[in-house]
């Protein structure tokens, strides 16, 4: 009489690289050269040398980094990094020292960080921002212009 109604299961989808570690550069261990492509990299020992990565890049609390300029989507930082760096998203934790600028268009920090630069906050890049559909009648352009608070009218009247 009643039946149970076959749900499709969910596919799961790895994550996309650029939000995992894809390589990792160990304590004790020391590098100089250049870092470039897609992926993420998790570095514990010492870095010297160019980070342009289309992903992420964290720096453990035993990574140490000295570059001109790091540019990757995520930058989390628990160790030290002597480098300018510009990402999307910039992150440095409690046990994170950077002596460098910053450009990211989100920036997060945890008490006990340290950074010794200035910080430049940038507008997100289009593709994460979502689309607002002008043909939609529904959506009056003028009215995504207004803020969205109004002030409450008094709730005395006058005569």
């Amino acid at each position: 009489m009643f039946k149970k109604r076959e749900e499709p299961a969910l596919e799961q989808t790895p994550a996309p690289i650029q939000s995992r570690v894809t390589s990792i550069l160990g304590e004790g261990t020391s590098w100089k050269g250049e870092i470039t492509g897609k992926g993420g990299i998790r570095i514990e020992g010492l870095f010297e040398g160019k980070i342009d990565l289309d992903g992420l890049i964290i720096v453990g609390q035993t990574g140490r980094v000295e570059s001109e300029l790091i540019k990757a989507d995520t930058v989390i930082v628990g160790g030290s990094v002597r480098s300018n760096i510009e990402a999307n998203r910039v992150e440095i934790r409690s046990t994170g020292k950077v002596w460098g600028d910053v450009k990211a268009a989100r920036f997060t920090t945890e008490e006990g960080a340290y950074l010794r630069g200035k910080i430049q906050m940038e507008e997100e890049k289009p593709q994460d921002i979502p689309a607002v559909d002008e043909q939609d009648p529904g959506i009056n352009k003028e009215d995504s212009l207004k803020p969205a608070l109004k002030p409450k009218k008094s709730a005395q009247k006058k005569d």
